[in-house]
């Protein structure tokens, strides 16, 4: 029998914000220790994985908070906790603090991306770097997809997890999502293609979300700062209160399955932001 992997899943934390862009207060660090206070009761977590956007100014400071935070809740659970870089983090910064985003792993690309890979009972876990400096959308770029191409040639025991913040599928009904995702998920397709990934583990969109790329199942975990309300109208778009996670398991004869772990917030779905048509096209036009 395939040994499982649970996964605790969470992205987003944005460390540093405190106001919305309609000024309502939010505080990202006490958003992240509702959560994590909720998770306490979590077993058998074999990793801990957040897909970017940790913080949200790219300070040092700020990483030195995720990783007081996040880092002494995985050690109550024993799990180790596997970091990557989204459009709101810098990478120099992430590197005092967090080194390449694993425990032990060494940097593929020294000085440069935060791309990595480590093994976990058996399961290779590969995180990769999307991040386009200044800009919202993220990129994979030909370098790592040709080191990922290279890592995948040798299977792993069990099978890999891939985990980066720009997800490589996106909603039509979004038009955000539409211009701020992966912008080559065509050729990392190519390149999972037939491999033993199992799941590609994302952020960013701070809603969940499921698709399949090249056959591969693709897992959007909301966020941790707000989450994104898709009721609105067409063309608008409105954040509210509500910091989520999501527990992964891999293996067994049911996986992979997804769910979502919701902070009890008293103030759960308050608006945290909201953009008109007008306002929501300005964002695009500005960083799309």
């Amino acid at each position: 029998m395939v040994r499982e992997m649970r996964i605790l899943h969470l992205s987003d934390t944005h460390i540093g914000r405190v106001d919305g862009p309609d000024g309502r207060r939010v505080d990202a660090a006490d958003s992240l220790r509702l959560l994590l206070g909720e998770l306490r009761h979590q077993r058998d977590v074999d990793a801990v994985v957040v897909p970017g956007d940790l913080a949200d100014d790219g300070s040092v400071a700020a990483y030195t908070t995720v990783r007081e935070l996040i880092g002494g809740f995985a050690r109550s659970l024993d799990a180790p906790v596997f970091y990557t870089t989204g459009n709101h983090d810098e990478r120099s910064a992430f590197a005092k603090v967090l080194g390449s985003g694993h425990p032990d792993a060494v940097l593929a690309f020294p000085g440069a991306e935060r791309a990595a890979v480590s093994t976990v009972g058996g399961w290779r876990l590969v995180t990769l770097d999307s991040l386009v400096p200044g800009e919202v959308y993220g990129r994979l770029g030909s370098a790592q997809l040709a080191w990922l191409r290279e890592v995948l040639g040798s299977p792993a025991e069990l099978g890999t997890v891939v985990a980066f913040h720009h997800p490589p599928i996106s909603l039509d009904v979004s038009a955000t999502q539409r211009v701020f995702g992966l912008r080559d998920p065509e050729e990392l397709a190519e390149v999972i293609r037939g491999s033993d990934v199992r799941v590609l583990l994302t952020g960013h969109f701070h809603l969940q979300l499921f698709g399949l790329l090249a056959a591969v199942p693709v897992w959007v975990t909301p966020g941790v700062v707000n989450r994104i309300d898709l009721t609105t109208a067409p063309g608008t778009e409105r954040a509210v209160r509500g910091a989520s996670a999501s527990l992964v398991e891999l293996g067994g004869t049911t996986g992979p399955m997804f769910h979502t772990l919701h902070a009890r917030d008293p103030r759960a779905h308050e608006t945290v932001y909201e953009l008109d048509e007008e306002r929501t096209r300005e964002v695009i036009a500005r960083h799309g």
